[in-house]
């Protein structure tokens, strides 16, 4: 039987789900009923102003209808369908748009609301939805300047705004509304490409994780094994030392003997191993730290050149973010260096540096500065390293997250080349005394 190879279509607008709950839509659309219902009774009955009170609360009572029916329905926990949030927000700018109209329209200086949906459709909804209810609001903007009541104010003083004005208040209130959808939509388009990329880091440091374990577990199943294969080993011996001479079982017991033998002998190397992968993985000198990183990335072009010099010894603890890290830096200066790539360690009594420099073009000038976001992976039209993409981002967390900080630059002219360095307080990679 074949397996089912076809691709499930793409969510649509009606099916696809948005990245907030109902429960977030309701509770916004309380704090503006909140607001809204504190703003009309200080104006009627604080300020005596007399304007369409009535029709002003049914206008907030429709609200509050709304979010009862939705509390009703028991779905406040579930992430709401994108058409759902979008009917929700398009209703939010429809309620406030008659809510203003009865309250003086584009002279109300409530007026500024409208950017709130708009904002938060930009980072809970697609571009296209987003524009759609941007649309709309500009539509409910247009209508309110025509279609209004007069401004509540004070009985016996006369309040009227020029024109002018008003259409000043209006191109206001558009521009602030594209301003503040496109700058959510671009944080919140950041944040999600952040979290994937902070994802794929946990996912390298998980797989170095386990691979530092898998030692272990040969070492475990080593020591298990031990014992049932020396039973039977001396099980075999006993047998064959009470057949008789000749019986044709004799064979086969030897050759049972002899290979449960060698299954041990197996095993005691597994164990051997482990034990020195033990003294390796929690200690090394710096200098054979340098060496099996740049082990890989030897005799692939450029020349690899490995210095260490400090005061004294330096045993540092083998990390594998640092060993990660430290191994995709190298594999691009490698890729990107003419000739020569020098690998450096140097130290103090206090901190302990490792740079990776090449002989290459350099990084761009216009992407030195953004170097260590993720998904920054541009050249230019003559080949300059541009950046370094996830990669870097992911050697550069790692990094940081043993306590390291990292400097990035180019080499001052007449020298060619870029310097990737990492420096920490030596307190944070020496590794302990025996």
């Amino acid at each position: 039987m074949r397996a089912d190879t076809s691709v499930a279509p793409a969510p649509s607008f009606w099916t696809a789900r948005g990245r907030v709950r109902l429960r977030t839509l309701i509770l916004l659309r309380w704090l503006a009923i909140f607001g809204q219902t504190l703003a009309v009774l200080f104006v009627r009955f604080g300020l005596e102003v007399e304007f369409p009170f009535s029709w002003a609360l049914a206008a907030i009572g429709v609200s509050v209808a709304l979010n009862i029916s939705l509390i009703a329905r028991g779905q406040a926990q579930e992430l709401a369908r994108e058409w759902e949030a979008a009917a929700q927000l398009a209703y939010d700018v429809v309620q406030l748009a008659a809510l203003l109209a009865l309250t003086g329209g584009l002279q109300n200086p409530f007026v500024f609301l409208f950017v709130a949906p708009v904002a938060v459709s930009a980072t809970i909804l697609r571009p296209a939805v987003t524009a759609m209810l941007a649309a709309l609001t500009f539509a409910c903007v247009g209508a309110i300047s025509v279609w209004r009541l007069p401004l509540p104010w004070p009985e016996g003083a006369a309040f009227e705004m020029p024109q002018l004005y008003e259409l000043g208040i209006a191109a206001a209130v558009l521009i602030g509304l594209a301003f503040t959808s496109v700058y959510a939509w671009r944080v919140a388009a950041e944040e999600e490409r952040l979290n994937i990329a902070l994802a794929a880091v946990q996912a390298v440091l998980a797989r170095e994780q386990t691979l530092s374990a898998l030692g272990g577990l040969a070492a475990a199943a080593a020591h298990e094994l031990g014992t049932p294969l020396a039973t039977i080993h001396l099980v075999a011996k006993e047998m064959a030392r009470d057949l008789a001479p000749g019986d044709p079982r004799a064979e086969d017991l030897h050759l049972l003997a002899t290979q449960s033998e060698r299954c041990r002998a197996i095993l005691a190397q597994l164990s051997a191993r482990r034990e020195q992968g033990d003294a390796l993985l929690q200690r090394a000198s710096i200098a054979l730290l340098l060496e099996e990183v740049a082990a890989p990335h030897q005799g692939l072009g450029a020349e690899l050149i490995i210095q260490a010099e400090g005061e004294g010894a330096l045993e540092v603890r083998r990390m594998p973010e640092i060993v990660h890290s430290l191994g995709g830096i190298v594999e691009n200066a490698v890729g990107f260096a003419r000739s020569r790539v020098e690998f450096t360690a140097r130290w103090t009594a206090e901190s302990v540096e490792i740079s990776v420099g090449d002989d290459g073009p350099g990084f761009a000038p216009e992407v030195l500065s953004r170097l260590g976001e993720p998904y920054l992976t541009e050249r230019d039209e003559e080949g300059v390293a541009g950046g370094l993409g996830l990669g870097f981002f992911i050697a550069k967390t790692l990094l940081e997250r043993t306590g390291a900080r990292i400097e990035v630059r180019n080499k001052r002219a007449p020298q060619h080349g870029a310097v990737v360095s990492a420096r920490w307080p030596r307190p944070a990679i020496e590794a302990p005394p025996l």
